[in-house]
């Protein structure tokens, strides 16, 4: 009788890895004082056309600014995240409950309820999910990069909004647990909490950013740190042992700046976009999450016809493997067109050193691949 009844309980749990496609409900309800008969977020969903590759699909949640919502940020960034799994929830009163915003609702077990919701479906990669927010929405990637303990969280974008004075103070990160108030001490961030370091981060600030000031300081009764002071701190949480990093940065074009630690891992983008991203920031956040190599018709017929990049994403190198023996000759190109290098190579490692962080095109003896790097 007790196999039978233990037989019974896991079958059901055996039964349960489903396929997200895009008509998935995924949308969650809670309950708080604002709330106290429910309320329940909506959640857009993209699932790229396609098979899966075989350890499932990356997924990105995208988190809107003031005044936004899911279904805007996933039709945004469906072109330039193409290969990912997209989950736009919509914040209460379009709103993330930071400080002083229209919501105090439980932002962060949602938002976390939602990605271990989304880890269980067979065609996700619950090793590869990333965040990126925008504005309010940053300052939201900014709290679950220091409160959620999710290993699957591999990668976070927070743009136009660097942490604040609350999220770190004492030489510690922290979170509230309980009302923020511009008030409070620190606005209520008062427990102390240690990010996971095995994250990637990109931080994209502008200096002529006339919301968020860049140099740090108040907004919304938000005091926010020097937006170069607040990567540095990330990337401390991350290992990162040196000074922080001074001076112009590297040009990576587009009026654009580059600060990077832990090779690559923490990254941040000084720019001039206002309060908001142009289309270097765009290139670069493709680059920096993009590993969807698997999902490429140019890969699939590069493996027809006998050469394979990898890895790829890369940062200085990649090699070539090949059917066929001997060199080669190749070329690289911008997504423009614009040559930018071209050789030959027989040891089949190649040199992209020179090359900034990108997406380009690799012509191999006339196959053309796309390579990232990030």
């Amino acid at each position: 009788m007790r196999s039978f009844l233990v037989f019974a309980l896991l079958f059901p749990l055996c039964s349960q890895a489903q396929v997200l496609t895009n008509s998935t409900n995924l949308d969650i309800e809670k309950t708080w004082f604002q709330e106290p008969n429910g309320y329940t977020f909506p959640v857009a969903v993209y699932v790229p056309d396609g098979d899966a590759p075989d350890e499932g699909f990356p997924v990105c949640v995208l988190l809107h600014g003031f005044g936004g919502q899911g279904f805007g940020m996933v039709n945004d960034f469906s072109n330039l995240l193409d290969c990912h799994i997209l989950l736009g929830p919509t914040g209460y009163e379009n709103s993330w409950n930071i400080v002083n915003e229209p919501s105090d609702a439980p932002d962060v077990e949602m938002i976390s309820e939602l990605i271990e919701n989304v880890q269980q479906y067979e065609n996700v990669n619950p090793d590869r999910v990333r965040l990126l927010g925008i504005s309010n929405g940053s300052a939201m990637c900014n709290r679950l990069f220091i409160e959620n303990k999710n290993e699957g969280i591999d990668a976070i974008c927070a743009i136009v909004s660097q942490l604040s004075e609350g999220q770190f103070h004492n030489d510690g990160f922290y979170y509230p647990d309980g009302e923020t108030s511009d008030d409070l001490p620190y606005n209520g961030y008062t427990q102390e909490s240690t990010p996971l370091s095995s994250r990637k981060y990109l931080g994209i600030f502008n200096v002529n950013d006339m919301t968020i000031p860049y140099d740090g300081g108040l907004f919304m009764g938000i005091n926010f740190l020097p937006a170069q002071e607040a990567v540095f701190r990330v990337a401390q949480s991350q290992g990162y042992t040196g000074a922080q990093l001074s001076g112009s940065g590297e040009d990576i074009g587009g009026n654009v700046f580059e600060y990077s630690y832990l090779s690559g891992q923490v990254v941040h983008l000084r720019g001039f976009a206002n309060h908001g991203f142009n289309e270097v920031h765009r290139e670069y956040i493709d680059a920096f999450f993009n590993d969807c190599e698997d999902l490429s018709n140019i890969n699939e017929m590069n493996r027809e016809t006998g050469y394979h990049v990898f890895p790829n994403p890369f940062k200085d190198k990649a090699m070539v493997r090949s059917t066929e023996r001997g060199g080669f000759s190749y070329e690289v190109f911008s997504t423009s067109g614009e040559q930018l290098l071209r050789g030959i190579s027989e040891d089949k490692e190649l040199d992209f050193s020179a090359l900034k962080p990108g997406v380009y095109f690799l012509r191999i003896e006339n196959r053309l691949q796309k390579i990232v790097k990030f």
